[in-house]
């Protein structure tokens, strides 16, 4: 494709302005509208951006044959209907997290996208950060051996959302790093949480993700604690990795930790565990921001006809964990199993 992408993001509140700024950054494509229910957030992106046209007419975007993507950035519940049409009208999509609501509305978007040949992408922008992909180049080299499990926390104070609980706004960064990290699904999920400020959303949950052969990870989101944390602690059987994303420059520090159990012993008296205490290495590594390589790979995708590397199955998987996630809270905290069976999915875009 020689001429410009031309792009219509749909949402500029929140996430979308930052969506409008690096798309407009990129040579290679050329935001054409920009789509909103406010006026005042549309005069403010034209007088940023003077050459994208604003407009309140998502059905102006569709209809527009010169449109070759759209991007949706809007509250959850619009994803679906959106993404669908701008799928139907031939446009290669982008759907902000989490990508729809049920996984029957994903995995419908996976096969309208299939059938057409169109690139669908998901906004899981923290694999395209470059701490996470260091830590998966060091996971898949063996340094820190098997994986033992994953702990991760993403706390703040805010912002409570109407539509969706803490888990479906928060976890799905951790979940989509998980993931990533892994190159496998959790075969069931267990969640408990408690909504303190808004009936029946809750704002404080705990996930814990089983894995095949052991692999265990727990996640713990909240819009209710005093500090800002977005903390990794990855525990292999030879090192252990502690990634903190608030830390401006060392945000990944290896551990030559861990403990050894002897291989055998004849009475408790000789039985000792090894504690070994190494170094602390933090590895440089170049900043750069997720986002600016996450929109570049959309356009690459379209371009060269690659699945994505968060593709609409990949937000699928999640959509998945999240719902199991629900079903647990509903019933306690009790294990949900999650089916693996993609079901009717035929093909990634």
């Amino acid at each position: 494709m020689s001429q410009p992408i031309n792009v219509a993001v749909v949402g500029c509140g929140y996430w979308g302005p930052n969506l409008i700024r690096n798309f407009n950054a990129l040579q290679e494509c050329k935001v054409r509208y920009v789509c909103d229910k406010e006026e005042k957030r549309l005069a403010h992106m034209k007088q940023l951006y003077p050459s994208v046209e604003p407009t309140k007419d998502f059905e102006k975007i569709v209809g527009d044959k010169e449109v070759d993507a759209v991007v949706v950035a809007t509250p959850v519940h619009l994803h679906y209907e959106l993404a669908k049409k701008a799928l139907q009208a031939g446009k290669h999509t982008f759907i902000e997290k989490p990508m729809t609501q049920t996984s029957e509305q994903s995995n419908e978007l996976v096969q309208i996208a299939a059938k057409r040949k169109l690139t669908l992408m998901v906004g899981h922008t923290f694999i395209y950060s470059a701490p996470v992909r260091r830590i998966r180049e060091i996971i898949s080299s063996g340094d820190i051996g098997e994986i033992q499990y994953i702990s991760s926390r993403r706390l703040n104070l805010g912002l409570f959302q109407k539509d969706i609980n803490v888990a479906w706004d928060l976890a799905p960064h951790d979940i989509a790093i998980i993931l990533y990290l892994l190159g496998k699904s959790p075969v069931s999920v267990n969640c408990q949480g408690k909504a303190h400020i808004n009936k029946d959303i809750e704002d404080v949950t705990n996930m814990s993700l089983d894995f095949e052969n052991g692999g265990f990870a727990t996640i713990h989101s909240s819009w209710l604690d005093p500090n800002k944390v977005r903390e990794m602690v990855i525990v292999g059987s030879k090192r252990m990795i502690v990634y903190d994303d608030n830390q401006p420059l060392e945000k990944i520090k290896i551990y030559d930790k861990r403990v050894e159990a002897p291989p055998h012993y004849d009475t408790f008296a000789e039985f000792q565990y090894s504690y070994h205490y190494g170094d602390m290495i933090a590895p440089y590594i170049k900043q750069t921001e997720p986002l600016k390589v996450e929109t570049q790979h959309f356009l690459d995708c379209i371009k060269t006809g690659k699945t994505p590397e968060s593709s609409g199955v990949d937000g699928l998987r999640v959509i998945q964990i999240l719902e199991a996630s629900s079903r647990s809270l509903k019933n306690g905290g009790a294990r949900v199993e999650i089916d693996r069976n993609l079901g009717a999915v035929s093909a990634q875009t």
